[in-house]
């Protein structure tokens, strides 16, 4: 596979497709595409190789195209038109390879009348009315990092799109372009709920709703001392042990009946507000309640479970997430620390056959 250097997206379904074993390289531009951390540490690029080629110059190009010529996927992230214009293109690198997935990751997607529009994932969100669903009722939207759009509604449609597209090429002969927009995959990711509130199950208002802060028994309150304790007791035997464990009372507003939502919130609240969350912890753990504490980055890859699971791993002093998802005959690894811009130019040139690499 072959990944043209971007940020966001574009490099964690490249990642994602390492993790797996695909032999990615990443073709960096002179001076990189920085996130402002030390390469070494960019996770989203371990697992792959990397050569520097300017894609500006005379024979920038037509390298691309060699690489794409023996390549079953090449991933870019450019506007709409910016391959094109730099000659590598999908109708130029598929008239070298007729069966190649060509995989295209945009926030917008490669028409409409913000395709040619910068953007981040925080306005893909919210203008696929993601984003206005998140955060408590009283107060704004409150955004989700970069993980729900950029990777979520960006890199994993994309992997997906890719595959699917890799299983046709390989049963037909023919490739074809995957067009993966941020806004398309974070609208999709919402397809449950647009079945709700086209039932009249889902209130088109933010914290309103079973899921999004609105109901009691599946949100966050904070403990005595400035911890956070996460609630999802939905089903009626789960809220029945929540209940009995947090100590709510016979006297407890009914969960069914909504107009007192607000008060059986409260009454929870209160309740998680006498102890620390350590104190919560121990009182939910190994039951059926459906409560966990709300854990930094640092303390989840401590976590018993996870550790067990091995969900986190350490390689080159850097702490960071495993591959996922798990395999049992083909399980992912950790072959290579995080590429440096251009560090396996004479070994992707040999392995690939494309020599005019060292010739850069």
């Amino acid at each position: 596979m072959v990944e043209l250097a971007g940020i966001g997206p574009g490099p964690f379904a490249g990642m994602l497709l390492a993790d797996l074993g695909a032999d990615v390289v990443r073709v960096d531009r002179p001076g990189g595409a920085p996130i402002g951390i030390d390469p070494a540490r960019d996770v989203t690029n371990r697992n792959k190789r990397s050569v520097v080629v300017d894609l500006k110059s005379a024979h920038g190009p037509g390298l691309v195209r060699d690489l794409a010529a023996r390549a079953d996927v090449l991933v870019e992230g450019f506007r709409p038109g910016v391959a094109e214009r730099l000659g590598v293109g999908p109708d130029a690198c598929l008239a070298r390879n007729p069966r190649l997935v060509y995989g295209r990751m945009t926030g917008w997607g490669q028409h409409g009348p913000l395709a040619d529009r910068a953007g981040h994932d925080i306005g893909y969100l919210a203008t696929a009315g993601t984003l206005g669903m998140i955060g408590a009722a009283d107060g704004p939207p409150v955004p989700p990092a970069n993980l729900l759009g950029d990777y979520a509604g960006g890199s994993l449609y994309l992997v997906v799109g890719v595959l699917a597209a890799l299983h046709h090429a390989r049963a037909t002969g023919t490739g074809q372009v995957v067009d993966a927009a941020i806004v398309d995959g974070a609208a999709h990711l919402g397809a449950m709920i647009w079945g709700m509130l086209a039932a009249g199950a889902w209130q088109d208002r933010r914290g309103a709703n079973l899921l999004d802060g609105g109901c009691p028994y599946y949100g966050v309150y904070p403990t005595a001392d400035g911890g956070h304790m996460a609630v999802g007791a939905l089903e009626p035997r789960f809220y029945a042990e929540f209940a009995a464990l947090l100590g709510l009372g016979d006297d407890a507003p009914d969960r069914a009946d909504l107009a007192r939502w607000p008060e059986l919130r409260e009454r929870i609240a209160d309740r998680f507000a006498t102890r620390t969350r350590e104190e919560w912890t121990r009182v939910f753990e190994g039951t059926d309640a459906c409560v966990a504490p709300v854990l930094t980055l640092r303390e989840a890859a401590d976590h018993p479970h996870l550790r067990a699971r091995e969900t986190f791993t350490t390689a080159d002093g850097t702490v960071q997430p495993a591959p996922a998802p798990r395999f049992s005959a083909t399980p992912g690894t950790l072959r290579r620390p995080p590429a440096s811009p251009g560090a396996h130019t004479a070994e992707v040139a040999r392995d690939w056959d494309v020599p005019g690499l060292t010739d850069l």
